[in-house]
């Protein structure tokens, strides 16, 4: 069948013909439309707001603020998925440039935004801090007051939550194996060095977009959300009715990238609909997505002890993560990325400490590569400085220290199919590795650059499927996976097709809908096609075997000896004696056979950041050529490949589009993409000042391979290219310039910087 193969989208031509239907297309008679006041300034009390010219705009049917929240009963204006700390718009004041403090209403969107544009707020200016390591001194402004009666009142199970009471810190993350002091102690050399890289911006294709309607007292919204579980569950608590109470509908989206795994806003829609008692439709425009989640800036210091024949003994790390003004899944950013900072190598004494940290700064959250391609960046390039300190070739000193099958990871949890090794020899054939750089005319030096990556999945978590069989035949998938556009409906069909002998084409797979589709943690970590997957098999096989057990019936056969064909059940090697399916579902007396599947990965970290951290662990590598010109310092990447491991392929070509769409993100972040603040105030919140690439900016050579293992689980593949990608092209440009690149983006000016610091330094 399917499965294993380079088939298309079953939703191909709707895409390309426009037909498919997105969330900022869902409409209903009657709508409102939404527009946002957002704060001029990164902190501050709110003084006053005047609304009053806002209602002369005609259309408007709504001007809402913080003091309308005593309208709605019961309602918990707070929230945040595992900090509340987010109000529904601003109470008392503002934490960042972009903060919500005022919602309108109009019969038309030009109409809303020019009210929104009239309301008046005043304010008084408070201190503010942007920087991670100064918001944890001594004395810094607090963004939020952290309370040890109350530290946090999140709406998952989360491990190891500590903040810092008194600081900006909302969590500090620890793991620590052996003993760190012993072993740089017996270290022969000791190095240091701290990384940097920017927030970045998603540029998700379609921008957030919700519809909320109220009836009966029940909440029905339409809106691009990877968790509509989650969705659901905030929103009750918000309004303090039961989650059933509350219906998510989650059309197809056109990207996300991590910007719309949690609730940004859809309490907004949902409370402009329960004051109007209208829907309510809200689309964010460009710049608005800049100022509504960002990934983590971060600053990293590593330290490695070594011995001289190139074994790691001990590694240290510092982690800092600008979390923004409010939490959102920052805390679970820090702990995954501090665990992800050893890296995949066998290190004896490890000691990390991973802190988020508030800012007055847009919120930062998940990002595709979730908090391992800042981590891998700063850890990758050490790899790098510490060969070259050692005199070994960087292949070879991370091949003595590689982890494999059977070695024990910092956490103290085993691993098995490890396959970090042969990612990375596979990178380094791709691009022809050798260490040493070339020299060009005029300038300019060729050089190559390796990355591996470790990544872990979320864990512990659950996935339900029902699979169901109408008297019509048709097969359906009832799936609370998002589409994002990464083919996951078609990754399904495939699946669920296969048990039941069918062509993947002719199953139907619906939309997430809580009132209709089985609960799913959430559509990310590029666990989908291992987790949904393997529950759609299970309830797949379920239906399979349910008809051969019907079937036998009817057909005074034993069930082994019965096969399924498109649409019937027959005796093998007797083909005349068969029943179709619809007669099967028909006899059964209901309107539709349905068999449900469920699968748990199971595992977490107590607080001491010991445990499983991973059911199993995403693994890649990465090469990379660049030229490099310096006397202008333009860095051209000539040739990257991206080596994933990805256990069992499901759809060969969705596959290849996800490491291929992996490659080109991570070039961006290594080349061009920062979210640049000037004291909070964004300077790079549009598409003509935010760079991203463009054809132009790949390379000729652009390759990837997908790593299978016979036997093996399927992997997913999602983001595991994106990580190593950065890091491959910065140890790449550092072996051109021989300069000190600690930085991303790598962009000339911070190329030639490093080149004038390299040349004064050796003056």
């Amino acid at each position: 069948m399917s499965v294993g193969q380079a088939v298309p989208m079953i939703d191909a031509v709707e895409r390309v013909t426009g037909r498919l239907r997105f969330s900022q297309d869902v409409a209903l008679p009657g709508m409102l439309h939404a527009a946002l006041v957002r704060s001029t300034i990164p902190h501050g009390r709110i003084c006053h707001i005047d609304t009053r010219a806002a209602w002369e705009v005609p259309g408007v049917v709504a001007v809402v603020t913080a003091a309308d929240f005593a309208r709605i009963p019961n309602l918990r204006p707070v929230y945040g998925p595992q900090i509340e700390d987010q109000p529904v718009l601003a109470i008392d004041r503002v934490r960042y440039v972009g903060d919500m403090v005022a919602l309108v209403a109009a019969e038309h969107p030009h109409a809303a935004r020019e009210a929104a544009a009239r309301v008046a707020v005043e304010y008084e200016p408070l201190p503010a801090v942007f920087d991670p390591i100064e918001a944890m001194q001594p004395g810094a402004p607090l963004v939020h007051e952290l309370r040890p009666e109350e530290p946090h009142r999140g709406h998952a199970v989360y491990f190891g939550l500590r903040p810092l009471f008194g600081t900006n810190c909302c969590n500090h993350f620890r793991l620590s194996t052996g003993d760190v002091a012993r072993g740089f102690a017996e270290a022969d050399l000791v190095l240091e060095e701290t990384f940097r890289t920017p927030a970045a911006q998603h540029v998700a294709m379609e921008p957030h977009a919700a519809l909320a309607v109220w009836e009966d007292g029940h909440l029905t919204v339409w809106s691009g959300t990877q968790t509509p579980f989650n969705t659901r569950q905030i929103l009750a608590q918000l309004f303090g009715i039961p989650p059933e109470r509350v219906r998510i509908i989650v059309p197809p989206m056109g990207g996300s990238f991590g910007c719309k795994v949690f609730p940004r806003i859809e309490p907004q829609v949902a409370l402009l609909a329960a004051l109007t008692g209208r829907p309510v439709k809200l689309v964010l425009d460009r710049y608005e997505e800049f100022v509504t989640l960002t990934r983590h800036a971060t600053v990293v210091t590593i330290r490695l002890g070594l011995t001289r024949d190139g074994r790691i003994l001990a590694k240290q790390v510092q982690a800092y993560w600008n979390t923004g003004a409010y939490a959102d899944c920052g805390p679970d950013v820090a702990r995954k990325g501090g665990f992800g900072s050893v890296g995949p190598y066998r290190i004896p004494h490890v000691a990390v400490d991973s802190y988020c940290v508030y800012t007055n700064l847009p919120p930062a959250g998940a990002f595709r590569g979730y908090a391992v391609t800042e981590i891998v960046w700063a850890s990758e390039r050490m790899m790098d400085i510490a060969a070259d300190a050692l005199g070994l070739d960087p292949l070879e000193f991370r091949l003595r220290n590689l982890l494999h099958d059977g070695d024990q990871f910092a956490t103290g949890e085993t691993l098995h199919d490890v396959h970090f090794q042969e990612c990375l020899e596979a990178a380094a054939r791709a691009i022809a590795w050798q260490p040493e750089a070339v020299v060009l005319p005029e300038g300019r030096v060729r050089a190559k650059g390796l990355a591996v990556v470790m990544k872990g999945m979320t864990t512990p978590s659950r996935s339900e499927a029902r699979v169901g069989l109408d008297r019509s035949g048709c097969v359906t998938v009832y799936s609370s996976t998002v589409e994002l556009g990464q083919g996951a409906r078609t990754v399904l069909a495939q699946l669920a097709a296969e048990p039941l002998a069918l062509p993947y084409t002719a199953v139907r797979v619906i939309d997430p809908d809580t009132d209709r589709t089985p609960f799913d943690n959430r559509t990310t970590s590029s666990r989908s096609t291992y987790m949904m997957g393997m529950a759609v098999q299970q309830a797949a096989q379920r239906l399979a075997d349910r008809l051969r057990q019907l079937a036998a019936d009817q057909l005074e056969a034993a069930p082994d000896d019965l096969e399924l064909v498109p649409g019937a059940v027959r005796v093998r090697g007797v083909p005349e004696r068969a029943i179709s399916w619809g007669e099967l579902v028909a006899t059964s007396g209901v309107e539709e056979l349905v068999e449900h599947g469920e699968f748990r990965n199971e595992g977490g970290l107590d607080e001491t950041g010991h445990g499983i951290a991973s059911s199993h662990w995403h693994q890649g590598a990465a090469g990379a050529e660049v030229e490099v010109d310096l006397a202008t310092g333009q860095v051209r990447v000539l040739r990257l490949h991206a080596a994933v491991y990805a256990g069992k392929v499901v759809n060969a070509f969705t596959a290849a589009l996800q490491n291929e769409g992996s490659m080109i993100m991570g070039l961006g972040s290594a080349l061009f993409e920062a979210l640049v603040y000037d004291q909070g105030q964004p300077l790079t919140a549009n598409l003509s000042d935010y760079l991203i690439p463009s054809m132009l900016d790949l390379p000729e050579e652009l390759t990837h391979d997908l790593l299978e293992c016979p036997g093996a689980e399927m992997h997913g593949v999602g983001e595991t290219a994106v990580p190593p990608i950065p890091a491959a092209i910065g140890n790449a440009v550092a072996r051109a310039t021989g300069a000190r690149l600690v930085e991303l983006p790598l962009t000339p000016e911070r190329v030639l910087a490093a080149l004038r610091s390299q040349r004064e330094g050796a003056s």
